[in-house]
């Protein structure tokens, strides 16, 4: 099959969502059954080579260099588990080796690793498509040599066989220096090198990917065991046929590179046609180029949202026109923002001068002249400081690691309960019997939370708590705070917590030695520029939003179950021609 036959076949999977991936399956599963080259009649058939092979290794049995073990039986046909051409045969990975076994850690493990050394190949640098050495972790030249069991050599098969990378393979170069090897990694040392691509190609396929994760589910950390591996059934065609089948691979395989990256370009660009649209909309000085703006994005929306993660960029422009106060017409009826905010502060020095809570005095004054934003005529903006009541954060102890199984029992929430404008109470761990809760965290219904401590992405996002469960308290990674008046509508004010000016600034304060390890102090976040809107226009903007939102979720729903009808799809045409292969085989 040449490369023009290929994709007149089935060049039309790799536009189908995951289509590539399913392409390179296909090609390896060809390519193992048999199917992928033709076979011919004037090649020495593999029994002859595999009579050579079992030779070899009787030789170097009696010379020491070989574990005597038992003769393993061939594969029966129940056990093959497909057909294979008639000069091929099935045959016992065992059967093949000089040298099969797992790697070993030095002794002192991490301390003995040096700048300048002998490299010490590792899980992280054994990849389907080859060793990647970058980092490599080297060990000094005469620990290597006390290694001497794990050596690696030029044409070795290495397999991971611990931990999620479980079944990722390479074959060693040729030349190759030296290298040793861990114990979560295993030498595959083929008597016949000439052996080592075919089986390369065997064990990345899905047939024995799907035999190792049959053998290791339930297995503790020791992985595959070499016993079992021993035992694996391996097809082994030709050796000339092999050479064929490698390099036939190899073509296909770049080919589909090609197409994997014509298919990135083309979704680089609809996700930077995307970006230009919402960009245009969210920036429009006017009501003309608004419209204009969201003609453009209506005229191309089939385009610019063909999957689902093309949605969240469209949601975060509907949460900035939100804030900016374009997604909803301003009435002039409204009372404007100004008398709210002034019933605010007269109600809040009320509540100071009885002593019910403290005084706000911000530390600067707000500049909104550096704010690349400008609001409608009714709104105003103020510091978050200034429209509440209270904040405070809870109590983090060491819980049990897993969630409450009764509504009886006490939880600590974690941060991943707080999403954007959503609140999980799901997301909690199990307060210990033996610690008495804090009954002043737990959370309430109408309580404002955000995020104050964690990774960059997770740090200042803020949700309204509707409706909870009891008996769960907020950590002290959570800040909680209430509005001083009705007037403030929560929902509009988590709405600018996660859009445009205000969630700027969030993310300017957020400070820490890691990406990882970031937090948000209550006098910065009391800072807050809030741009402040009418009530009732508040009211009007909630609502729009979350129609709006719900139309988003719609939108992701119809695009994740197309791509999930596209994959069956794509699946059943896959296994169609894999059962036409086999059928073929064995006609």
């Amino acid at each position: 099959m040449n490369a023009e036959t290929f994709l007149e076949n089935f060049g039309h999977l790799a536009d189908a969502p995951g289509g590539v991936k399913k392409l390179r399956e296909m090609i390896l599963q060809l390519a193992v059954q048999g199917k992928l080259v033709e076979q011919d009649p004037n090649d020495e058939p593999a029994e002859r080579e595999l009579e050579r092979i079992a030779k070899a290794r009787r030789e170097l049995v009696a010379k020491g260099n070989v574990r005597s073990s038992k003769q393993m039986p061939l594969p029966d046909l129940d056990e093959a588990p497909f057909l294979i051409p008639p000069s091929w045969q099935w045959t016992r990975i065992g059967s093949l080796m000089e040298k099969m076994g797992a790697g070993s850690t030095p002794l002192g493990g991490r301390k003995v690793y040096v700048d300048q050394g002998v490299p010490f190949l590792r899980s992280q640098n054994v990849w389907n498509d080859g060793l990647r050495l970058d980092g490599v972790a080297r060990i000094p030249k005469d620990i290597h040599e006390r290694m001497a069991g794990t050596h690696v050599h030029a044409r070795d098969v290495l397999l991971n066989i611990t931990g999620a990378s479980i079944g990722r393979c390479a074959v060693v170069p040729d030349p190759f220096a030296s290298a040793n090897v861990s114990q979560h990694v295993a030498i595959l040392r083929p008597i016949e090198r000439r052996f080592s691509d075919f089986l390369h190609l065997c064990v990345i396929s899905r047939f024995f990917q799907e035999r190792v994760m049959r053998v290791q589910v339930g297995v503790s950390r020791e992985g595959l065991s070499m016993t079992r591996l021993r035992h694996f059934p391996v097809p082994f065609p030709p050796l000339a046929e092999q050479r064929r089948i490698v390099a036939k691979v190899d073509e296909l395989m770049s080919l589909c590179d090609e197409l994997e990256a014509r298919q990135q370009e083309r979704n680089r660009v609809r996700v930077r046609l995307n970006e230009a649209a919402l960009d245009r909309l969210t920036t429009a000085g006017d009501d003309d180029e608004l419209t204009a703006a969201w003609t453009r994005v209506r005229s191309h929306f089939d385009t610019l949202y063909t999957v689902p993660e093309n949605v969240a960029a469209l949601r975060q422009a509907i949460l900035q026109l939100a804030v900016q106060g374009k997604l909803v017409e301003q009435d002039p009826n409204d009372e404007p923002a100004s008398l709210l905010l002034s019933d605010v502060e007269s109600l809040r020095s009320q509540l100071v001068s009885q002593n019910c809570m403290p005084n706000y005095h911000p530390q600067e004054e707000l500049d909104t002249t550096r704010f690349r934003c400008f609001l409608p005529p009714t709104w105003e903006w103020a510091q978050l400081g200034a429209l509440i009541s209270l904040m405070d954060s809870g109590w983090s102890p060491k819980c049990d690691d897993h969630p409450t199984t009764s509504p009886q029992q006490w939880g600590v929430l974690k941060t991943t309960a707080v999403q954007p404008l959503r609140y999980d109470a799901m997301q909690h761990k199990q307060l210990p019997a033996k610690l008495e809760p804090r009954r002043q965290h737990e959370v309430q219904a109408g309580d404002l939370l955000i995020t104050r401590a964690g990774p960059r992405q997770r740090v200042g996002i803020s949700c309204v708590v509707t409706e909870t469960r009891p008996r769960l308290m907020i950590s002290d990674k959570i800040i909680r705070f209430h509005l001083l008046s009705d007037a403030l509508l929560p929902d509009f004010i988590v709405l600018c917590l996660n859009a445009g000016v205000s969630q700027g600034f969030l993310e300017e304060q957020k400070s820490g030695m890691a990406a990882s390890q970031m937090n948000i102090a209550q006098t910065k976040l009391r800072r807050t520029p809030m741009p402040i809107a009418p009530t009732n226009e508040q009211r009007r903007i909630v609502e729009r939003v979350r129609q709006l939102m719900s139309l988003c979720d719609d939108l992701e729903a119809r695009l994740a179950q197309q791509q999930s009808d596209a994959d069956r799809l794509t699946e059943a045409m896959v296994a169609e021609v894999l059962e036409g292969a086999a059928a073929g085989v064995g006609a």
